[in-house]
C-alpha cells in the first residue's frame, strides 16, 4: 500500500520525544579502535558527511547522523561495530531483532537498558511513523527497500526524501560478499567513523582473502554439503539455495547440494533426496530455540547446550543414516551469520569443516576475539559454531 505524501516539512508538526536514550550507562571497556581514533572519526562534532548507497543514491547530511531509524533491527549488530556507543544513536527501529534474536536483544538490553523503551516500528512502517521519530537518517536493506515499492523508485525512500530525511540503503544479506564492504564504508562515513571502517574493511577482507589463498594452495577437490537451514523449526529439509549462505559455502571451500535443484534462496529438499543423495558435509544452522526443536546457537549460549541441541536435531529428523554423521562430519552454526559482516567467522568455520588440513591456517575463535576486542561495543559472546562430536 502506498503511503500517504507527507506535508512539507516547515508545515510538520515535530513532538519532542523522551530522551529515552539520555541516562547515564556503566561504560565497558572501550575498543582499541575506538580509543585511537579520537577526532579522526569526527567525535561529537563534525562537518557536512555524504556517499552513494548500494541503490547508487546520493546520501547526503549537514553533520555525522546522530537520530537513526533502523528499519531491520538487527542492524544494530553492524553498528556496534562501528561505533562505541551504537544504541545512543538510535530513534526507532524494527522489531526483528527483538523478536528473532532473543540472546543477541538481551546482550545489548544488558548493556543499554534504554533498548527496552526505544520505539518500535510496525513490519510496514509508514512514512508518518517514521517521521514522528524525528530521524536524521533512515538505514534499511535492499530487501527492506524493495518491500516497500521496489527500488529507488520506492514510496518510502520518496515520501522520506521529499520531507527531508536522508534515507541509505545498506546489505549483508542478498549478496553479501558483494555488498559488505559498501556498506561498511558508507556507514563509516555517515556515521563519522571512517578509519574505524576501514579496518573493520581491511579485516574482513584480509580474513576471507587467507581462506581463498589457503584453498587454492591446498588444491583439494570441494565435498558435497548439505546446509540445514533452521534445522529441526521447520520439516526437513529446508536449503540454501542460491545467494547469501550458498555464497560462504562456496568461498569456504564446498558444493552446495542445495544449489542443484532450488533456483531461489531457499527452498525444500526432502528427506529421501537429501539421502539419496548423501552429502559428505552436513551443517545445521541454528539461533535462539532452547527448547523449541532446533539447535541453539548465539549469545548466551554454551557449548554443551548447542552440541546437545545438534545431537537431537539429527536424531528427530532421522539423519544419522547420512555418511556426513558416520564419519564426525556433522556440524552447526549460528544463523544470525547470514546478515552481518561477522560473516567471515561463518566462512572460516566451515573452510574448516569442509578441508581439515586447513585448520592450523584459520582460526575463527582467533578472529572472533580480534572483532571483540578491536571493534564490537557489546562484544560476541556465546556459542556461534560446534561440531556434533567434540574435535579430536
Amino acid at each position: 500500500m502506498t503511503p500517504d505524501r507527507p506535508s512539507p516539512p516547515a508545515r510538520l508538526a515535530r513532538r519532542a520525544l523522551l530522551p529515552l536514550l539520555a541516562a547515564p550507562l556503566l561504560p565497558l571497556a572501550a575498543p582499541a579502535i575506538v580509543r585511537a581514533q579520537g577526532a579522526a572519526d569526527g567525535g561529537a562534532g563534525g562537518g557536512p558527511v555524504g556517499g552513494r548507497d548500494l541503490l547508487g543514491r546520493e546520501v547526503r547530511l549537514s553533520r555525522p547522523a546522530r537520530r537513526i531509524v533502523l528499519v531491520q533491527g538487527r542492524h544494530l549488530a553492524v553498528l556496534n561495530l562501528l561505533h562505541p556507543d551504537p544504541a545512543s544513536l538510535l530513534v526507532g527501529w524494527g522489531q526483528d531483532l527483538r523478536r528473532d534474536q532473543g540472546g543477541e536483544y538481551r546482550a545489548f538490553r544488558d548493556r543499554y537498558p534504554a533498548l527496552d523503551a526505544l520505539p518500535v516500528l510496525s513490519d510496514d512502517p509508514g512514512v508518518e511513523q517514521v517521521l514522528a521519530l524525528q530521524p536524521d537518517l533512515v538505514l534499511l536493506s535492499r530487501r527492506g527497500a524493495a518491500g516497500r515499492g521496489g527500488g529507488a523508485d520506492s514510496p518510502l525512500l520518496g515520501s522520506l526524501g521529499s520531507a527531508g530525511v536522508a534515507t541509505a540503503v545498506i546489505d549483508f544479506f542478498a549478496q553479501p560478499l558483494r555488498d559488505t564492504e559498501p556498506s561498511l564504508r558508507l556507514l563509516g562515513t555517515l556515521l563519522g567513523r571512517e578509519a574505524q571502517a576501514e579496518a573493520l574493511i581491511t579485516l574482513h577482507r584480509a580474513r576471507l582473502a587467507n581462506v581463498a589463498d589457503r584453498l587454492k594452495a591446498l588444491g583439494e577437490p570441494a565435498p558435497t554439503v548439505f546446509m540445514h537451514a533452521h534445522a529441526g523449526g521447520t520439516d526437513c529439509c529446508f536449503s540454501p539455495g542460491r545467494g547469501t549462505l550458498d555464497d560462504f559455502i562456496r568461498l569456504a571451500g564446498g558444493t552446495n547440494i542445495g544449489a542443484e535443484t532450488i533456483p531461489a534462496v531457499t527452498g525444500q529438499i526432502s528427506l529421501e533426496a537429501l539421502l539419496t543423495r548423501d552429502p559428505e558435509v552436513y551443517v545445521a544452522t541454528g539461533g535462539p530455540y532452547g527448547g523449541r526443536g532446533g539447535v541453539s546457537l548465539g549469545a548466551g549460549v554454551d557449548a554443551a547446550l548447542a552440541r546437545s541441541s545438534l545431537r537431537d536435531v539429527v536424531a528427530a529428523q532421522h539423519l544419522e543414516a547420512l555418511r556426513a554423521v558416520r564419519n564426525g562430519r556433522a556440524h552447526a552454526i549460528w544463523h544470525g551469520f547470514n546478515d552481518s559482516p561477522s560473516h567471515v567467522l561463518a566462512v572460516e568455520a566451515l573452510a574448516r569443516w569442509f578441508h581439515p588440513a586447513l585448520r592450523p591456517a584459520i582460526d575463527p575463535a582467533a578472529t572472533l576475539a580480534e572483532l571483540n576486542s578491536r571493534f564490537a561495543a557489546v562484544p560476541m559472546e556465546g556459542t556461534y559454531w560446534i561440531d556434533l562430536a567434540p574435535a579430536g
